[in-house]
């Protein structure tokens, strides 16, 4: 269903920021425009933009502040309390975002991140929790090219497709979103791009200045360098960039590229990282997605606030990879899989189609509120498959208020029906069902509920 004209708070419930940093949160809340925002209890050192809905400044002192925020227009207002945590923690729920590769690849520019971000605004997305516009490969000076990489301070250079990093993030930053960018540890990015082997102070001091929020630290190059594929070597060059992010003024959530190698997922927290990549990249394919969406259960123990399996971007609108874009290749069934997959997986949720070609069925894909909710769940906990029949797979996440989402999937190539059966899946004979897709109360059954699940397709539950 479309959201309602009256106001609707959405999002996360808890954000998390460190002591002293430059703290950026925008409400997420739908309703018919104008709306109208206020914030009490406010800790000391922010405030608010009552027509943007944006809450910026620094906070001094440690702690959580239960704040309690107000969205207002004609037909009526919504009320919440939002958590703020000043705390040691970043990305205390999955990040969600844009990032430019699944769609631009190298051929990314300033001109199509910023016209992303506004997409953002006058789409909507901003209003349903959607957050950071992050750069991938291709914003440095190409590694084979004989024009300076750095400046003779060892500053890193841009190339003439982002002419003004830093009004560029300002630019961002002024409608509440966030701005992410992307190196490597070694030498040269994937791309064949300068990258930050050497110069990481040197690199993180730069995205402070740029106003950086997200950093996208991929692996790549760095085989040159590492001495053989011992764990200590894996872990060594993510110390190094976690040493210089820690010296900067400035928040960065620390995203992790290595594709899952030495089960990153047993490790990452230990180098710091937010968020870490649990596999190779994905394709707009049904075997791509599925092959590594229902194989995210050995990692599930290490999910939480603040550390994320990352099982890579997502694959739905128009992509390409390249300056050639085409339609997903996934049915529509099948990306109500991928997004539902994602959500009980508590995965972070990157798009990585061309905002400004954005569908009314993308659009509504990416804003259900009821389906980013099981992902944005504070609780952090991370789904894994309770009943495994035939082509059938249920898979079960519990969330913070006691109740439990629940995906019926069909990995078969024909519509099946299925009896769900709660005591299999280790839940209450009686229950209360909610079509979360649908937004819309199925009722109270005891201990079954029969299905009709279309090939490669999805039930997404919330069972009370």
């Amino acid at each position: 269903p479309k959201p309602s004209d009256k106001p609707r708070i959405n999002g996360a419930k808890i954000y998390g920021q460190r002591p002293g940093k430059p703290f950026l949160y925008k409400i997420a809340a739908t309703g018919k425009e104008p709306l109208s925002y206020d914030a009490v209890n406010l800790p000391a050192g922010l405030k608010i933009d009552k027509k943007k809905g944006i809450i910026t400044g620094s906070v001094k002192d440690k702690g959580e502040y239960t704040v309690s925020v107000t969205v207002k227009n004609k037909l009526g207002s919504a009320k919440e309390n939002i958590k703020f945590a000043i705390g040691d923690l970043l990305a205390l729920t999955p990040p969600m975002g844009w990032n430019s590769w699944n769609c631009w690849g190298l051929a990314v520019d300033q001109e199509k991140v910023i016209a992303s971000a506004k997409v953002y605004i006058e789409k909507g997305l901003a209003k349903h929790g959607w957050t950071f516009i992050n750069i991938d490969d291709g914003w440095e000076i190409v590694g084979k090219s004989t024009a300076p990489k750095r400046d003779p301070q060892g500053n890193i250079l841009v190339n003439e497709k982002f002419p003004d990093m830093k009004a560029l993030g300002d630019s961002i930053h002024s409608m509440g979103l966030k701005f992410g960018i992307y190196s490597s540890p070694g030498p040269l990015t994937c791309g064949g791009y300068t990258a930050s082997y050497q110069y990481e102070l040197k690199d993180a001091m730069s995205y402070a200045s740029w106003g950086i929020d997200y950093l996208k630290y991929d692996w790549c190059s760095y085989d040159q360098i590492a001495k053989d594929t011992s764990l200590a070597e894996r872990m060594k060059p993510y110390f190094v960039m976690r040493d210089a992010l820690k010296q900067i003024d400035r928040d960065i959530v620390y995203s992790l590229c290595q594709y899952g190698m030495s089960n990153v997922w047993e490790w990452g927290e230990k180098v710091d990282g937010n968020l870490w990549r649990t596999t190779g990249d994905i394709t707009d394919t049904w075997e791509s997605m599925s092959g590594i969406g229902f194989s995210q259960i050995e990692n599930a123990k290490y999910a939480k606030p603040g550390r994320w399996n990352d099982p890579d971007m997502l694959v739905v609108g128009w992509v390409g990879w390249g300056p050639s874009l085409h339609p997903t290749k996934l049915t529509p069934d099948e990306q109500y899989t991928h997004i539902s997959l994602w959500s009980l997986l508590s995965a972070p949720l990157l798009i990585g189609c061309d905002l400004t070609r954005l569908d009314d069925f993308t659009l509504n894909l990416l804003t259900n509120d009821e389906v980013i909710g099981i992902d944005q769940d504070p609780l952090g906990s991370q789904a894994v498959p309770v009943i495994k029949k035939g082509n059938i797979q249920v898979w079960k996440k519990k969330l913070a208020d006691g109740n439990f989402a629940v995906g019926i999937f069909n990995l078969g190539n024909e519509t099946e029906t299925f009896t769900f059966d709660f005591t299999e899946a280790a839940l209450n004979g009686k229950s209360m069902l909610r079509d979360l897709w649908r937004q819309k109360d199925l009722g109270s059954f005891n201990g079954k509920y029969e299905c009709k699940i279309p090939s490669h397709g999805v039930i997404l539950l919330k069972v009370n």
